[in-house]
């Protein structure tokens, strides 16, 4: 058995959710963790001077749990499958060379260090400002966003976080989130399966 672990990470509403999804619809054997899964209770998220909630850092984010389910799937990808409710597939000729794929998804995954060292293959998606806002604002979030929330706390987060991103990761391949999902789909799937049949071809 061997294993791939793929991330999707990127700015809020870039599209990583959707393209994570497609690739668990496309590859066998392949589950998602996702990031906003992990989120701390709204009471104890902390609260900067303009009233604004800090969710857009890992201290609002149990990555302890995260680390542990990524730890679980390592130990034993087929029972991790089978416990959420995923039956796995037998797609190669021998049992030594099936490949499990762990799709972990979010909006800091590169920038928690532990996590980040996990990575085969890291993907990021990117959208403009403009594009972002309006994405935004069509989206309903429990607790709602304040006025001025994304201005004032979102995007200045997003680009203070992929700065520190940039200067963690040197392995990654920026994925512009405005061209259609299909061809996106296409090209991540097809590093992918390049990755999984090289994996499967090692001895």
């Amino acid at each position: 058995m061997k294993t791939l672990v793929v991330g999707v990470g990127g700015v809020t509403n870039g599209g990583k959710s959707t393209l994570s999804m497609s690739l668990h619809q496309q590859i066998p054997n392949s589950c998602i963790i996702a990031q906003d899964s992990y989120f701390k209770d709204d009471s104890v998220v902390p609260v900067d001077g303009r009233g604004f909630k800090q969710y857009d850092m890992l201290d609002a984010l149990h990555m302890d749990t995260m680390m542990s389910d990524v730890d679980s799937w390592r130990r034993d990808p087929e029972a991790f499958l089978k416990q959420c409710g995923l039956i796995p597939e037998q797609t190669a000729a021998s049992e030594e060379e099936e490949v499990f794929v762990l799709i972990v998804e979010g909006f800091l995954i590169f920038n928690h260090r532990p996590l980040n060292e996990l990575f085969d293959r890291s993907y990021f998606m990117e959208i403009p400002y403009e594009v972002c806002k309006k994405r935004r604002s069509s989206r309903v979030y429990r607790p709602p966003d304040p006025p001025g929330y994304f201005d004032g706390h979102v995007w200045p987060m997003y680009l203070k976080n992929r700065r520190e991103m940039e200067s963690m990761v040197s392995r990654i391949v920026f994925l512009d989130g405005l061209k259609p999902k299909e061809e996106l789909l296409a090209a991540v799937c097809k590093d992918v399966y390049q990755e999984i049949k090289r994996l499967m071809e090692k001895s």
